[in-house]
């Protein structure tokens, strides 16, 4: 499980589902592509604060489980993903811009998820609608209405 990131004036736990295609969705995720894909990721973490806490890929596309801070918006995360490992990819493999007919590793669209640690999105909504109720629900009418206190 991730650990929290503490800073001197937050701590916090972002982790991000980052889902990127191949242009035209060509197979090029070989198994040498995608090892040099984890050595260019571990590169970008140590420059851009982003932990790649998991990377696995199908032969045309590419799941990331990434932590980061808060300063990075989700699209700024998939911006620096794609456009670094693209320009790291087409260097050492120059088949792929063949393949993928240009000058483009990944599609223009990727799909991009918050991943929570402590729970799924109906256990955090339940959670925030009921906050402070444990008390109030002790006044309750029967019309619903609270009663003077």
């Amino acid at each position: 499980m991730s650990e929290h990131l503490k800073r001197s004036h937050n701590t916090n736990l972002l982790l991000y589902h980052l889902v990127c295609p191949a242009k035209r969705r060509k197979k090029v995720f070989l198994s040498e592509v995608e090892t040099e894909l984890k050595v260019i990721c571990t590169a970008i973490g140590e420059c851009y604060e982003m932990i790649f806490v998991e990377i696995g890929s199908d032969i045309d596309h590419v799941h990331f489980l990434i932590q980061t801070i808060p300063s990075y918006s989700p699209s700024k995360v998939a911006k620096i993903v794609k456009s670094i490992t693209a320009k790291q990819l087409l260097s050492k493999f120059p088949w792929i811009k063949k393949l993928t007919l240009g000058s483009n590793l990944w599609t223009s669209g990727y799909y991009i998820s918050s991943v929570g640690a402590h729970g799924n999105e109906s256990v955090i909504s339940s959670y925030v609608k009921n906050q402070g109720k444990r008390y109030t629900q002790l006044h309750r009418t029967n019309t619903g209405l609270f009663d003077s206190i």
